[in-house]
């Protein structure tokens, strides 16, 4: 877990039960480096949404973003509508925003480069 590289190119590390969330200052500085899409509950929650022309490319990006999660097992919550993707970020060992939420999230948005999200 360094500032070393951009965050993208990390992965995600495992966090034991009990580890408390970042805090608001360290999440501030890790959300300069998103998107500004993503909207942040405090150090709870780390979302966006993501719009497209029909369902099937949203699903799509859903399905991609589920592939992502999976290789890097961490997980988000996602909610597939008519050309909407939702997507919610936050680590549940620590019942809280940690760096892999916005290491997950700096990678959901490169997929966007692939895939024309609106």
């Amino acid at each position: 877990m360094t500032d070393a590289g951009p965050l993208h190119q990390e992965h995600p590390v495992e966090y034991p039960a009990g580890t408390p969330p970042l805090a608001e200052d360290q999440a501030q500085a890790l959300a300069i480096h998103l998107d500004q899409g993503w909207q942040r509950d405090g150090v709870r929650r780390l979302s966006r949404e993501f719009t497209f022309g029909d369902f099937r490319d949203a699903f799509g990006f859903a399905t991609r973003v589920a592939l992502l999660a999976e290789r890097e097992f961490h997980h988000p919550e996602l909610t597939v509508t008519w050309g909407k993707v939702l997507v919610t970020l936050w680590t549940h060992t620590v019942n809280g925003l940690s760096r892999n939420d916005f290491i997950i999230a700096a990678r959901i948005d490169r997929l966007t480069a692939t895939t024309p999200a609106r």
